[in-house]
């Protein structure tokens, strides 16, 4: 693949932050008909963080993005745009990243939020390309941030054992590549919705429908269905568009929603589990959080190598999925 000097989103930094309030499985087991093992079994779920009351999604995204900032050894100024990737903001309005933007002392540049569900990060970093490659922006915080213990339904084992809170973020930053597959930085990106299929994941609260904040409903023998068939696809269309293949890449990094979907995917890309970063353990489903906890752990192991091949995907209520390809 040739190609002329072109302008490329590069992650420069990454951060996270789990709230301090870790849930075992077996707090669980005395609320609900439900065991350790059962939740293992079906989700690979060990533990996840819960937000201490009266924390919100804005504070878990600014310390997020504090530890971000931190990495790629800049200051708040340095950053042109914020785009966060929520489906639990604090409030109605204004959007978590105009908070963000408060909270981090930033006085210039604009920020907005992008709400996909569980796929909000992918949508979030393809809009955020986007922004650099057309010159609005330089840099871009982007961030995913959700507080899904807010939006349980206690009483419903087959949801509430899944979901976690936590945030994490990444710095974009504009840098020349010679327009090849081997530049740093985005390579492509695919993004998808099929608004019939809503009634498999969503929540049943909202300003203009109830007034209130609802909770979350799933179907979720249908959405393991079309999230392994979906994620599978949306990969291998992202690395057509780059160029590449699956042999190509170093990391798939996907959400992390379930072991088994998990598993399913990487079976269907030819990856072997090896080459895939896993957290769900010990955060759970943190939706548009997921990728980018996952991406600043391993980061932070020293796990990713200058020029790996990093695949991110992710499937959400809508239903919303799409991949992103990046190079190290």
């Amino acid at each position: 693949m040739t190609g002329k000097a072109t302008r490329r989103a590069v992650i420069r930094g990454t951060g996270h932050y789990l709230p301090e309030r870790v849930v075992e499985n077996s707090w669980f087991e005395d609320k609900l008909d439900t065991t350790d093992d059962w939740i293992r079994s079906r989700s690979g779920i060990e533990r996840r963080h819960f937000a201490a009351e009266g924390q919100t999604t804005s504070d878990l995204a600014i310390r997020a993005a504090k530890a971000a900032l931190e990495n790629a050894g800049l200051q708040p100024d340095d950053i042109d745009a914020i785009v966060v990737a929520t489906s639990t903001p604090d409030l109605t309005f204004p959007a978590v990243a105009t908070m963000v933007q408060a909270g981090l002392g930033m006085t210039r540049g604009f920020a907005f939020d992008v709400q996909a569900v569980c796929a909000g990060f992918v949508f979030a970093l393809a809009n955020a390309e986007g922004l650099i490659r057309g010159h609005q922006a330089d840099r871009v915080l982007v961030i995913g941030a959700e507080t899904f213990s807010r939006i349980m339904d206690w009483t419903d084992r087959s949801t509430c054992v899944l979901f976690g809170d936590g945030a994490g973020a990444v710095v974009l930053e504009a840098a020349e590549g010679d327009g090849t597959n081997a530049d740093r930085g985005i390579l492509a990106t695919d993004l998808n919705s099929d608004g019939q299929y809503r009634d498999l994941l969503y929540v049943d609260g909202g300003v203009s429908s109830s007034g209130t904040a609802g909770h979350l409903r799933m179907q979720g023998n249908l959405v393991f269905r079309h999230a392994v068939e979906k994620l599978a696809k949306t990969a291998h269309t992202a690395l057509d568009k780059a160029g590449l293949s699956t042999t190509d890449v170093d990391w798939l990094v996907p959400h992390q929603a379930n072991m088994r979907i998990i598993t399913s995917t990487a079976q269907k890309m030819d990856l072997p589990m090896e080459k895939v970063v896993l957290t769900v353990s010990d955060h759970g489903n943190t939706s548009a959080a997921s990728i980018p906890l996952a991406l600043s752990v391993a980061a932070s192991q020293g796990r990713f190598k200058p020029g790996d091949l990093i695949v991110t995907e992710a499937i959400g209520g809508g239903l919303s999925w799409g991949s992103v390809i990046l190079r190290w």
